[in-house]
Formats: structure tokens, sequence, C-alpha cells
């Protein structure tokens, strides 16, 4: 396997909200610290409820009078000593009763606000006894473990890629990388950049790790079929098709064998540094001209010198001029 480095990723939560109030009111209670761990329907803040309380007190008691008297008149409608219109009326304001206590009721528990999901919340934006409008953002609220990490590649690697495969991120604030797998790749490439959004997912024991960290991020790409390469100064480029020049024994007019070159057109690969890959042309084991190749012809005589050999890396570093 090789490893596609030097992508930088971005850390994102799993699951990640800032708590916002669903009602206004003034705030009663602040049932959690700073950064500590919550459970799904653990009480995060409790808004005040005092007038709400209070009227529904008002609409039960209306409520459990509309019982009665629906039951009431279910007797007598049985008795036919009402009228069938009487008892459907005295129905319909029992169902609007219980209507508006769950109506109410559902109110009052909007002023109580919970935790959607397990994780850690951050530092809160409100204080106790604080007046709070509809849609305030009160408190941050992220799962952790695990955790996403969020990062581009070229283009070039998308046939390469797949979910599943291993991802290693490392953290300058912590000397252990952190493996992980692909987990989704974007659906379309950016066309400004030409690159492909990816997530992958890393488990993050002790959430050491924290939404919005900076990571390097190694992919572990499938390795290729193997390829021969050549340094771009054994290529002799040119309008009609590029070549290189192989060196092997050949033949003079009076029949004398004698080292020379034949010209073949190749087909070139990806370039990487000095080096160029050959995707078809010649084959492992030939030996070609590597310098000089502008001063040759086909058939012409030369003579092996490996003593001088020019620079062929896949990551040069040229000195400053």
């Amino acid at each position: 396997m090789t490893n596609a480095a030097g992508i930088i990723g971005t850390l994102a939560p799993v699951e990640g909200v800032t708590i916002a109030a669903d009602a206004e009111g003034i705030i009663v209670r602040v049932a959690t610290e700073n950064g500590t761990s919550v459970k799904a329907g653990d009480l995060l803040f409790e808004i005040d409820t005092t007038v709400e309380a209070a009227q529904l007190v008002s609409l039960e008691a209306r409520a459990a009078l509309a019982k009665i008297q629906s039951e009431r008149t279910a007797e007598l409608v049985s008795k036919n000593t009402i009228s069938k219109a009487e008892f459907d009326t005295a129905a319909a304001q029992l169902a609007q009763s219980n209507a508006d206590v769950a109506a109410l009721k559902a109110s009052i528990e909007r002023k109580f606000i919970r935790a959607p999901f397990d994780g850690r919340v951050g530092i809160r934006q409100v204080n106790l006894g604080q007046y709070v409008a509809r849609g305030r953002l009160l408190v941050p609220l992220q799962k952790l473990d695990p955790i996403y990490v969020n990062f581009t590649i070229p283009q070039r690697h998308l046939a390469s890629l797949s979910v599943g495969q291993n991802v290693m991120a490392k953290v300058d604030s912590f000397p252990a990388p952190y493996p992980g797998k692909v987990v989704a790749i974007n659906s379309e490439v950016d066309p400004s950049t030409r690159n492909i959004a990816v997530q992958a997912l890393l488990a993050n024991p002790g959430e050491r790790l924290r939404s919005g960290m900076f990571v390097q991020v190694e992919v572990e790409l499938p390795v290729g079929e193997p390829q021969v390469v050549l340094p771009a100064t054994a290529i002799a480029y040119a309008p009609y098709g590029n070549s290189v020049y192989v060196i092997e024994k050949m033949k003079d007019a009076g029949g004398k064998e004698y080292l020379g070159v034949r010209q073949q057109i190749v087909k070139l690969g990806a370039t990487r540094g000095d080096l160029v890959a050959i995707e078809g042309g010649i084959k492992p084991g030939e030996q070609v001209v590597s310098a000089g190749v502008f001063k040759l012809r086909n058939g012409a005589h030369v003579q092996v010198n490996n003593a001088a050999q020019p620079a062929a890396s896949a990551t040069p570093k040229p000195a400053n001029t």
C-alpha cells in the first residue's frame, strides 16, 4: 500500500449543535456545568414556568368539569332525555379542554431545555436569571467520540479512493497518530480546485481531539501496476511523438556487430519530480540513454558510461540561485 500524505484536515463532531431556547423567559435553573458530559434527555436549562403552571391548573379544572358534563349527557342521551346534539356539544367541549391542557403542557416542556444526544457541553453563553428570547443560543453540545476528519484530495486519486480505506491522522498536540477509516466521499469535485471532499471517522478515546483542530492526514491508497520509470532527461520530446533511445547490439553494413541505439516511441504517464512513468513502448530491463538524447539518431554508435548520471529524484530540492 502507498500513502497520499501531506493532506490537511479539520476535525468535526459526529453530532454537534449549539442549543437554543425554544421559548422566551427568565432562566431559573442551570442544570449542568461547563465542559461536562451529558446523556440524551438530561436537563440543561430551565426557563420560568410560573405563569404557565397557574394556567395549567385552570385548564385542568375546566377539563375535569367538561368530563363530568360529557359523562352526564351520555347517561341522559341513553334515556332519550336530551337530544343527540347536546351530547355531541358536551363531547366536543371535553375534547377541546383536553387539547388545551396538552398544548399548555407542551409549551411548559419547551421551557425545560434538554440534551438531544449524548455529548459534551461547552461554555454556556447565558447566566442564571437572564431573560432569553426564543432562538437565543445557550450552549454548544458536541459528540466527540468518535470524531470526523474532513479533508480534500486531488481528483487524480479518485479512482483509487473508496469507503473503508485506512487513514492516519497526526495532531501537533499529541505524539501518537490516530487511525481511522474513510466513511464518505463527496458526490462532486470542486470545480475551482479540482479536489474532492472526503470524510473519515477516527476513534477518540478520552475525547482528547476536539472539533476544529488542524490535523495532517495520510490516506492508504492501493498499490498500482508496476511501471517503468525513467529520468525526464531520457525523453526526446517531439510534436509527432515522444521517444527514448534503446541501447542494443546492432550490425553495420559489413555485418560487424556494434553497440547502437534504436529510437522508440513511448507513451508517457504521470510525472513526479525528475521522474516520468512510461506506460508503453519499452519493457522492463531494457537499457536506454539517460542524457544527451538530442544528439542521437536512429542506429548511432554509442558507448555506455555510467560514471556521471543526471539528477533523477521524485522530490527534487533545487538550490536557490
